[in-house]
């Protein structure tokens, strides 16, 4: 098993939810991250992905909780394990295809120690800058199948 898989999982299949859709897990209070899931959701029309603030039962159940008590990451979780930071980012964007691929791939080839710096500045100032909601983002009535709690 990967090292990155975290050990509540015996395998791969148990990372993943029932259906086998990876899972972006994210601080549902902060504006930029509620930005970032209304963007994937718009451009993933094949309905690849699902959606779990870091806030809530999901999380708990499926990640580290130092993902959970910092806040300071998307968390992406698929097949192959857990990717945070600028990683998550690249392996979404690389999975959305077209245009979006090509981005990630420019992405990736930046090394992943600058791309975390510059993830983590912004990660930083996040709410200063997009602000911050009361309540986690509730899920339209389209989008409720790809929303875990």
């Amino acid at each position: 098993m990967p090292a990155n898989i975290p050990t509540q999982f015996s395998t791969l299949d148990d990372a993943m939810d029932v259906n086998g859709h990876p899972v972006i897990f994210f601080d549902g209070v902060c504006g930029l991250c509620n930005s970032t899931v209304d963007f994937v959701l718009s451009k993933d029309q094949s309905g690849l992905f699902r959606f779990a603030p870091l806030q809530g039962e999901t999380a708990k159940k499926h990640l580290p909780p130092s993902d959970i008590e910092q806040l300071e990451s998307i968390v992406l979780l698929d097949d192959k394990g857990l990717h945070r930071h600028s990683t998550a980012i690249v392996v979404m964007l690389n999975s959305l295809g077209g245009k979006w691929k090509i981005a990630g791939g420019m992405l990736w080839i930046i090394p992943r120690p600058l791309r975390n710096v510059g993830y983590r500045l912004v990660s930083r100032f996040r709410y200063l800058i997009f602000g911050k909601k009361e309540t986690c983002r509730i899920p339209t009535v389209k989008e409720r199948d790809q929303f875990l709690p």
